[in-house]
């Protein structure tokens, strides 16, 4: 299993095959603080992200992830212990201060000019959430000038039904590094027509229509269309459940729209020869115990996200167990459900839920907690507790990705797996060429586990 691995696949890909921690020269060791990444880390001792992992090869275990309060090597800068070595005769002390400049693996730019044009306003329910996700930007800027990148923040009010054409005519626009925006689809073409000419990364970060992003190379696009989320959930759902014994259960919906994911995931099933279930919840109790397995791990989907059918599923499955100790079930459910966790979070841990999504917020992370305060200090308010994912939540993970990773790896950077150079607060994110732009791919299963543990496994 593998818990945000945007971030440890980014650490794996720099290290070379061999490890020569057994010849690395220790300089001092160094107490992991909140919110601390290793690019920050390395840079701060004037070592590579290379040098540090040397250092420290449980960097190289499966699975690993940097932890608060753990206790790192620090080595000698590489060029350092080179010189060391070839003038041991008069080196007087391990502990002279080096003189060397600083070694990181920054090919980009340290400062970074990035522009916002989104609704930002008090006047409807656009502008109130794109002035959250706005102040979470600003707290991203904050969070990557601790890692020596500074930012030049420039923001623009676009509501809907605005000419962005006037706003483009603005003296600062043409010198952006990044356009974060538009949210309405009517200004992303002329947008894109823009940064295109002035060679500018654009990051649509909310729900558009049309395709834009398959004609112009500067386009990252974050929101997935839902076809395209269903299509990654339902090949992951074949690769991790492919030993379990599937139960689709009909709650006799006709308003959700999983009806149709349902049907295309039997179409799949059917196409590998997988065998499955069929039963409903107007099933008699004994009938519908007749759909599970007694030898192997039931998985039950039900064809919606609506929470009385999730309700009444819950309590047959309540049913269904009590009466059949020999049955164990796993329970397969929707990024909708993440909005009743406060309700059904009990559940969820009884039956193994998973949960796909391409976000998830952790109330109790460190990280998290970090955000929500320096938000409630800086801006004497508190995120919408209503809104998930987290609109500032996810504008400090866009920034931190984005201005990130454009000064770590300048006109290199594509966004593409491997790329991360921050843990993600709530939305991970990976892209993947989409015609001529770029499109998010990020997946992941929320696992609530029946030791009451929850774990976000991410592909």
């Amino acid at each position: 299993m593998r818990i945000f691995r945007f971030f440890i696949v980014f650490i794996l890909m720099t290290v070379c095959t061999a490890v020569y921690a057994q010849d690395v020269k220790i300089k001092t060791q160094h107490k992991v603080e909140k919110s601390e990444t290793v690019f920050g880390i390395a840079k701060k001792y004037g070592i590579t992200i290379k040098e540090l992992i040397e250092a420290n090869p449980k960097m190289n275990d499966s699975g690993y992830e940097l932890k608060y309060g753990e206790t790192l090597n620090i080595p000698f800068p590489k060029t350092q212990q080179e010189n060391n070595a070839a003038n041991n005769a008069t080196t007087t002390s391990a502990n002279t201060p080096t003189t060397q400049p600083v070694q990181t693996d920054i090919t980009g730019p340290k400062n970074i000019k990035v522009g916002v044009m989104l609704p930002l306003h008090d006047k409807d329910g656009d502008g109130k959430r794109m002035v959250e996700y706005y102040r979470g930007l600003l707290l991203g800027c904050d969070r990557v000038n601790k890692d020596g990148i500074s930012v030049d923040m420039h923001a623009w009010n676009v509501p809907n039904g605005s000419d962005i054409n006037e706003v483009l005519k603005e003296k600062d626009a043409a010198n952006l590094d990044i356009i974060i925006g538009p949210l309405y689809s009517t200004q992303v073409k002329p947008l894109a027509e823009f940064c295109q000419q002035h060679n500018t990364m654009m990051v649509i970060p909310f729900s558009i229509t049309g395709n834009d992003v398959e004609n112009y190379p500067n386009i990252y696009q974050v929101y997935e269309p839902q076809e395209d989320f269903d299509a990654m959930t339902i090949r992951n759902f074949i690769q991790w459940f492919n030993k379990y014994h599937v139960v689709i259960v009909d709650c006799a919906d006709e308003t959700s729209t999983k009806g149709a994911f349902t049907r295309q995931l039997r179409d799949e099933l059917d196409k590998l020869n997988i065998k499955y279930s069929l039963t409903s919840l107007k099933t008699p109790d004994n009938d519908f115990a007749k759909a599970f397995s007694l030898s192997e791990q039931n998985v039950v989907v039900v064809n919606t996200e609506k929470s009385p059918a999730l309700n009444s599923t819950l309590a047959k499955l309540n049913t269904l167990t009590q009466n059949n100790a020999n049955i164990s079930v796993s329970l397969f459910g929707y990024k909708e459900w993440l909005i009743y966790t406060s309700v059904y979070q009990d559940y969820y841990f009884k039956y193994d839920a998973y949960v796909p999504s391409y976000f998830y917020y952790n109330g109790v992370s460190p990280d998290t907690k970090w955000v929500e305060r320096n938000y409630n200090t800086r801006f004497n308010a508190t995120m919408n507790p209503d809104n998930l994912p987290r609109f500032a939540l996810t504008g400090f993970d866009h920034a931190c990705f984005f201005i990130g990773g454009l000064s770590q790896f300048g006109k290199n950077f594509t966004g593409a797996k491997g790329q991360a150079t921050y843990k993600p607060v709530q939305s991970p994110l990976k892209f993947r060429q989409a015609g001529k732009g770029h499109k998010n791919v990020t997946f992941m299963f929320v696992h609530y586990k029946t030791d009451r543990t929850v774990e976000s496994i991410s592909y």
